[in-house]
């Protein structure tokens, strides 16, 4: 009787409505507009559907990248029209319109958009290559091995070693220009002190300058390094390089044949040397490294290989 009165014994000719089956999430179909009357409604064309390998008759679905995600119901594929793969953008499926890519915390989503300008040694000279060179080390590398020590060095000072080797040259270059030999030699002691040491002071300062100088034009040619090393390195360049002819010029004189040749071979490579230098510490092509240290071997041509100034 209770199901009489809820209506279950009316119409029992009619089958049982069935429940509409859902469809699965991102492939709801849309609602379809009434037809017009004496036309059939318009069906839209539905995709082949595939079996599952498991056998449960549902689709499968395609993951962003190319394989197979899994069934319907399963958490997986879910927005991707079964049986054809998602376009994918230039920067993989997670730069395709509609799809989002996780960034940690202060991460550039975009590192291919920073505008980093070109500076010279910037990018290619990042720091020392190697350890602090101790003065003997220093020296024998500058004669023997300029290129490495130059590029190992330039990010170090070298005032004890720079100083020290340019006042005791410059003691000693007293001796190699003639006039100044005469006047040195004929003096009192008490007389001839005070004129050594102002040579060496002298060339200290000289030194100083033409470093300077060098380091300076170098800059405007668009190098990049440290005032320090290039002064210090280029103030024992001056020096070690001049060693030789000073030795023969001692007791042969600075008008000999023989120091004569010896002044302008060391002046050659001393001017091999600078250009070496100012491209290491500066990261500048040979051309400009010459042209930032013209001045300075015209300098030392004048002042110590001719004797002229």
């Amino acid at each position: 009787m209770a199901g009489f009165r809820i209506g279950r014994g009316r119409d029992n000719n009619r089958t049982p409505q069935q429940p509409p089956r859902q469809q699965p999430y991102g492939q709801q179909q849309a609602p379809q507009a009434p037809a017009p009357y004496g036309q059939q409604p318009y069906a839209p064309q539905q995709w082949p559907q595939q079996a599952a390998p498991g056998g449960h008759g549902e689709p499968e679905y395609f993951d962003p990248h190319g394989g197979h995600g899994g069934q319907a119901g399963q958490g997986q594929g879910y927005g991707y029209d079964y049986g054809r793969p998602p376009a994918q953008g230039p920067g993989g499926p997670a730069d395709s319109p509609g799809y989002t890519q996780a960034f940690a915390i202060g991460e550039d989503p975009y590192p291919y958009n920073q505008g980093a300008t070109y500076q010279a040694g910037a990018a290619q000279a990042a720091g020392p290559t190697g350890p602090r060179l101790p003065w003997k080390d220093l020296l024998r590398g500058i004669v023997t091995r300029p290129g490495p020590t130059f590029l190992q060095m330039r990010d170090y000072p070298v005032w004890g070693p720079a100083l020290i080797v340019t006042f005791l040259y410059g003691m000693l270059a007293v001796f190699g220009l003639d006039d100044a030999r005469k006047d040195v030699i004929n003096a009192t002691l008490s007389k001839a002190v005070p004129i050594v040491l102002s040579a060496g002071v002298a060339f200290v300062i000289c030194g100083l300058i033409l470093g300077a100088v060098t380091h300076t034009l170098a800059r405007q040619l668009g190098g990049d390094g440290s005032w320090q090393p290039t002064v210090g390195l280029s103030m024992l360049v001056m020096s070690l390089t001049d060693v030789p002819r000073l030795l023969f010029a001692i007791f042969l004189g600075g008008d000999n044949m023989l120091v004569q040749i010896l002044g302008w071979a060391t002046w050659v490579a001393a001017g091999a040397l600078f250009v070496s230098l100012v491209s290491k510490s500066h990261d500048l092509p040979w051309p400009k490294a010459l042209g930032a240290s013209a001045i300075q071997l015209i300098a030392l041509l004048s002042i110590i290989k001719l004797g002229t100034i």
